[in-house]
């Protein structure tokens, strides 16, 4: 999550509408979000679909950049459309652009992904509010991640979205781990640094529930991850969940700022982006400008 971000468009005036675009997405079929050449991506999907209908080539922010593998049932992104293209989308029928956009969407995209129809879905388009940008506007990305622990609950139907662990995990040390990491630190230990991008992170929220069929589900929330760090922190926690490293281990690999050959990443299937948050519409512009400098 390093690259810059072009400036918000200048609402009316002949300028560019910002347009915010709801969607979710089986990251199966995908080798992550982001564009990389000679792969399937669900930026390349969905701007090749936008292409179709504005008949230029666009580019679009995303609110997280999920991995190879990695779902997504509540990402945020934005386009930036001139005022001709977004009230051209009805083709001059008295139709909501919105509600068009959506549906025009779904046929493209279907264009786009023909064997693999359905894999993304935008459920909402609209003109944002002004200074709005999906990526450094948002205030926490939440995730969560399934982990059947034991053949016992390992069930097929849901194989693609749970992780199956043989060994039995004690959720109640993992939560005890995972508490010392809440809070704004340096993630190091817990990432892939980028050249030139911080690793300081506010993580709000990671915790192990075990529900009543016994899988238990993760729950990981943060001001915005770096990358892989979601699944660096799911890998770490499930040693010490086995009892192969204490609790306060978590903490001590935080403080030591190291990778090294337990550094494992948890699989990426069971993961998914669940919901992205912003704050109201007269605080977006301040939030991003806000976001800007901490990450530069």
């Amino acid at each position: 999550m390093n690259e810059q971000e072009p400036a918000a468009p200048v609402l009316g005036g002949g300028g560019f509408l910002r347009v915010r675009l709801d969607l979710s997405y089986d990251g199966g079929p995908f080798s992550g979000w982001a564009l990389q050449p000679g792969l399937r991506t669900v930026q390349g999907c969905l701007e090749e679909a936008l292409e179709l209908i504005v008949r230029r080539p666009v580019r679009v922010t995303v609110a997280g950049r999920t991995d190879a593998g990695v779902h997504a049932r509540g990402q945020v992104a934005h386009v930036d459309l001139s005022e001709a293209e977004w009230s051209g989308l009805t083709r001059g029928r008295d139709f909501d652009p919105s509600a068009t956009l959506v549906r025009r969407l779904r046929g493209a995209l279907s264009r786009v992904l023909h064997d693999e129809t359905g894999a993304i879905e935008v459920h909402d388009a609209g003109l944002a509010p002004d200074g709005f940008d999906a990526r450094f506007s948002a205030l926490w990305r939440r995730y969560s991640y399934r982990i059947a622990d034991g053949a016992e609950r390992w069930d097929p139907v849901l194989r693609r979205l749970t992780l199956w662990h043989k060994a039995a995990l004690d959720e109640r040390a993992m939560n005890a781990g995972a508490a010392a990491l809440l809070g704004l630190q340096d993630f190091r230990a817990y990432c892939k640094p980028r050249e030139g991008a911080t690793t300081i992170r506010e993580l709000q929220r990671f915790e192990f529930s075990r529900g009543s069929d016994g899988v238990i589900v993760v729950s990981v929330q943060a001001d915005a991850f770096c990358h892989n760090m979601v699944r660096a922190l799911v890998g770490s926690a499930l040693r010490v969940g086995e009892g192969l490293e204490r609790p306060e281990w978590l903490h001590e690999r935080l403080l030591l700022g190291v990778r090294d050959a337990k550094s494992v990443l948890a699989a990426p299937h069971p993961l998914v982006l669940e919901e992205v948050a912003y704050p109201s519409d007269a605080e977006l512009h301040a939030r991003a400008e806000l976001t800007r400098a901490r990450r530069e």
